[in-house]
């Protein structure tokens, strides 16, 4: 049993045992069903308490049962509730830490709760595809305002206890306890051992709602901030049939008919995959959990423009202290304005504490010289993404630095291996490549060179948890994971306007797909000056990769995005919003006539499949090469990196969900386009290999 059951003074005590966050698998669940069974019978117990050991009370279901026949097993979530609801000696919640998921809908089924301060609580399942499946819909409404529920429910977040406790007419918590928790439990059980009857919360109403509109509404809400995902929109129905459901098991039974349609639908896998998967990416196979990590407690950063500021904040944030580098004064000043004003705007809007603002700034020097850095245990750099420049920085960083720092690279493609070797210590050196900006976005690529020490590795791998970055080691190779792949998605997106669709087809339908923005919104974002510049090199570097015209028509134009005003689109002074170009149509078409290209209707759906099928190809020769250690790494990266939509889960699978061979059979067809790079849509042979083994990537 994952439980321990002991009596005294009249008070039974069920412990949750099941590390790390008491998970109620089936051995949790049966233990708490015979601990309340064993106390009903013994007529010494008055009272039965439930309390988490460890640090939490209980983070819901166990993880480590998804997809196995215990997670369905007897006793279920349903029938031990059922058991602690029927208890003929009230059953009292004494929670701490975490109660989430499966674990509020536990302690909602107890006759009382207590807590102590600072729990977080919360119904998260939403943020893996599904909706509460244990009345969690059901029975928050009926203890805490339903708007609120609403929140919970559908967005996942945590509300502390303090919080929670201040709502007027709320019903969760029956008493807050200061000092020892079990102390506190077991002398209110007492207290309350004598009271009939024994309140439950499926006995409360659900308070009327005072806004006729509140779901629809929340509907509205919903589809924009969490556009195609079916799990919040699930998960309002139930909040809404708890309102007009007088019947609590009515509505009990109709909240686990909608759990148990969407948790076998593509949707629910894909993001559980997500959920996994960002877990799974921090393990690497050859470096393992125990292997000694180096002390970083101070960093020091090499650039302070957009990117160095970005991961300057980066560390700031975890209180880590950062001298910031540069080699002119009025670079600093900018860069550490920059800085002040992205906290001040978090400030006025109330998402910084001024007394945090204060403290994180605290944490950051500034300097002109190479020798201030000497005794940081991390350096980055983020100078310019050139061999030349780059190499002359780590010769000097290997000149001053410690023995024993670790000398980062921020680099987006160039070859960490030469990096590396420029220095006398090329196993303290490894890559890590942020993305824009980089307070923001939560992927972090980890490029590993040849030289990379293991205790680099797992060193950074714990640094990049301690800033709250997903870490996804790549090995090297041009773009590493995530830029060589998108470097086939924008090939494709040039290919199919120069064919025929138009620049804004091509973006909608990407976006109707999922992604945030279309390539060439996202081109003219970044600035269409970098993908001009790589295929030039590229033109040296590998003469046969066959790239369409149109990309450096429009950049011979002048038009590099956003940052002057024109690109893909053209853009009014001071606006965003992008607005088709007759001089890019213009060029387009320029392109096609010299081609000899006569523009043809391209469907939405060939559009998604080129441009993520493109990715897909190239994914599987990653992983081929070793440079990804798994497919889900490729998904992660893709997923927290590049806005590819969670509800498909990556683009390796996506493959999955659509079938391998039903991919190489698309990826044929494509081979066949004259216009397009017919070589490329060759299966890469590990996608061949697993079509007709009827396996896939995950």
């Amino acid at each position: 049993m994952s439980t321990s059951y002991q009596v005294a003074d009249g008070v039974a005590v069920i412990s949750l045992t099941n590390p790390p966050v008491n998970g109620l698998g089936l051995s949790t669940r049966a233990g708490i069903v015979d601990g309340v069974n064993q106390a009903n019978a013994d007529d010494s117990v008055k009272a039965i308490v439930i309390i988490g050991s460890g640090k939490v009370f209980c983070g819901g279901a166990d993880i480590r049962e998804f997809g196995t026949p215990a997670a369905f097993a007897t006793p279920g979530l349903h029938l031990t509730i059922e058991t602690i609801e029927k208890s003929s000696k009230p059953v009292i919640a004494a929670v701490h830490g975490v109660v989430m998921g499966g674990g509020l809908e536990l302690a909602l089924g107890c006759h009382y709760r207590v807590m102590a301060s600072g729990v977080q609580v919360a119904l998260p399942e939403v943020n893996i595809g599904l909706i509460p499946g244990g009345g969690g819909t059901q029975r928050l409404p009926r203890v805490l305002p339903v708007e609120l529920c609403l929140q919970m429910v559908t967005t996942g977040m945590s509300v502390p206890s303090d919080k929670l406790a201040k709502v007027p007419g709320q019903q969760l918590i029956a008493k807050m306890i200061d000092g020892d928790l079990l102390a506190g439990a077991k002398a209110f059980a007492l207290e309350v051992a004598d009271v009939r009857p024994m309140p439950l919360v499926r006995h409360l109403p659900v308070p009327a709602v005072a806004d006729a509109e509140l779901f629809n509404k929340a509907r509205a809400d919903m589809a924009k901030a969490r556009r195609g995902l079916v799990s919040p929109q699930r998960c309002i129905d139930a909040v809404e049939i708890a309102a007009q459901t007088p019947d609590i098991d009515v509505g009990i039974q109709k909240e686990l008919d909608i759990f148990k349609v969407i948790m076998v639908g593509p949707q629910a896998k894909a993001m559980q995959h997500a959920f996994f998967g960002e877990r799974a990416a921090s393990k690497i196979p050859d470096v393992p959990d125990n292997t000694p990590v180096r002390d970083v407690k101070s960093v020091a950063v090499i650039g302070a423009g957009t990117m160095g500021g970005g991961i300057t904040m980066c560390f700031l944030n975890a209180g880590i202290p950062v001298t910031l580098l540069e080699m002119k004064q009025e670079a600093i000043d900018r860069g550490v304005g920059i800085i002040r004003k992205n906290y001040e705007a978090q400030v006025a809007k109330g998402k910084l504490a001024q007394e945090k603002y204060e403290q994180r700034m605290s944490l950051l020097k500034t300097s002109l010289s190479y020798d201030d850095i000497a005794q940081a245990d991390m350096v980055i750099e983020a100078v310019f993404e050139n061999m030349g420049v780059k190499s002359e920085v780590f010769a000097k960083l290997d000149a001053v630095m410690k023995q024993g720092a670790i000398l980062a690279s921020n680099t987006s493609t160039l070859d960490v291996d030469k990096i590396a070797e420029v220095t006398s210590r090329p196993g303290d050196v490894v890559g890590l490549h942020f993305f824009s900006p980089a307070n923001v976005m939560r992927l972090l690529e980890v490029v590993r060179s040849k030289h990379t020490a293991k205790d680099v590795m797992a060193t950074v791998m714990q640094v990049a948890k301690k800033i709250k970055k997903v870490a996804v080691v790549s090995g090297v190779c041009d773009g590493f994971i995530g830029n060589r792949m998108f470097e086939q998605y924008t090939r494709q997106a040039f290919f199919l306007v120069q064919e025929g669709a138009s620049v804004q087809q091509v973006d909608k339908a990407a976006e109707a797909f999922g992604f945030a923005m279309g390539p060439f919104r996202v081109g003219d974002l970044a600035g269409n000056d970098i993908g001009y510049a790589i295929r030039q090199r590229r033109s040296i570097e590998k003469p046969d990769v066959v790239y369409s015209k149109v990309g450096d028509a429009v950049c011979e134009l002048g038009r590099y995005g956003q940052k002057v005003g024109k690109g893909w689109y053209d853009y009014e002074a001071g606006k965003r919003e992008p607005v088709p170009s007759a001089e890019v149509q213009a060029a387009i078409d320029k392109v096609r006539a010299d081609q000899g290209i006569t523009a043809r209707a391209i469907s939405d759906e060939e559009i998604v499949d080129r441009l993520v099928l493109a990715m897909v190809n190239e994914g599987a020769l990653i992983l081929e090469e070793g440079i990804a250690n798994k497919a889900s790494d490729i998904d992660m990266v893709y997923l927290t990196g590049y806005g590819f939509p969670l509800a498909w889960g990556g683009p390796m699978l996506y493959a999955d969900l659509m079938g391998l061979p039903k991919v190489v059979e698309k990826m044929k067809h494509f081979a066949a386009n004259p216009h397009d790079d017919q070589a490329f849509w060759t299966p890469a042979p590990l996608l061949v290999k697993l079509a007709a083994e009827g396996k896939t990537f995950n």
